[in-house]
């Protein structure tokens, strides 16, 4: 809750108080502890993968995410000037949502889903609630997300670019091989990618940030596609399910889409 004050003429001065945007994380993981006091205690995870953005968030779910393997955990319900999201779990590609998964042959492995815009204003609540939940020894970090490529500032023409393609930045802990060119000075990213990315630079966490810079806003295959590389990195290579299948459900993302956003006048 903020408190605003101003003067207010003959009357002095009000006081008048403004409800913050507040973001709610919906956590349903089970505590091996019998008291309810435990309920609250960070949780050991060893890889949390971040998918921000529809494209971002389609890639886990054609490549990687299987209902066999992956149980939903969480849910963030928020509330902004570009979107509002729920506690449901049945989500079209298009709607905003962000889901949290985990590996149920290994829960210490998470993954989450964020194809909702996080306000600026929101962010530090995301990252407190999020990673405040989890413990930070051992725990590594690879975010994935899109972004404009007119935002890709370069000497060259950026229509002589072959849109799209991938940029990474990592942190000063991250000593793994990266799968893509690192981002070059003096780009920048933004938004909740940025935000995570520098949380876990002042907490020493390894992590790193794959952005595909695309022409595309809406949901694509080829933007889609243009994160495969990730696939043969080595927090991804041993989650990756059957490519063939993977084929099916993406061609099934985008007819449901497609279905979705037809105007009919």
């Amino acid at each position: 809750m903020r408190c605003i004050c101003k003067l207010g003429g003959f009357f002095g001065w009000v006081w008048v108080c403004v409800q913050g945007r507040s973001i709610d994380v919906l956590w349903t993981l089970k505590s091996d502890a019998s008291t309810e006091s435990s309920a609250d205690e960070p949780f050991v995870c060893s890889k949390f993968i971040v998918a921000i953005g529809h494209n971002a968030a389609a890639f886990l779910s054609s490549f990687i995410l299987d209902s066999v393997c992956w149980e939903v955990v969480g849910v963030v319900k928020l509330w902004n000037e570009w979107c509002r999201t729920s506690n449901t779990t049945n989500v079209l590609p298009t709607d905003s949502f962000c889901l949290f998964y985990r590996l149920i042959s290994d829960p210490t492995v998470l993954l989450c889903q964020c194809s909702c815009y996080v306000a600026e204003d929101q962010q530090f609540q995301w990252l407190e609630k999020v990673f405040g939940r989890m413990q930070k020894e051992d725990l590594q970090v690879t975010i994935l997300s899109t972004c404009p490529v007119a935002d890709y500032k370069t000497q060259e023409s950026t229509l002589t670019l072959p849109s799209p393609f991938l940029k990474a930045l990592k942190t000063k802990e991250f000593k793994e091989q990266v799968c893509c060119p690192l981002l070059e000075q003096p780009n920048i990213v933004r938004d909740l990618p940025a935000a995570v990315l520098s949380y876990c630079q002042v907490w020493q966490i390894p992590a790193v940030l794959y952005q595909c810079y695309t022409d595309v806003i809406k949901l694509d295959t080829v933007t889609i596609e243009a994160f495969r590389p990730l696939l043969s990195s080595k927090i991804l290579k041993s989650l990756v399910k059957d490519v063939s299948e993977s084929t099916k459900i993406l061609k099934k993302l985008l007819t449901t889409n497609e279905t979705h956003n037809n105007i009919y006048i």
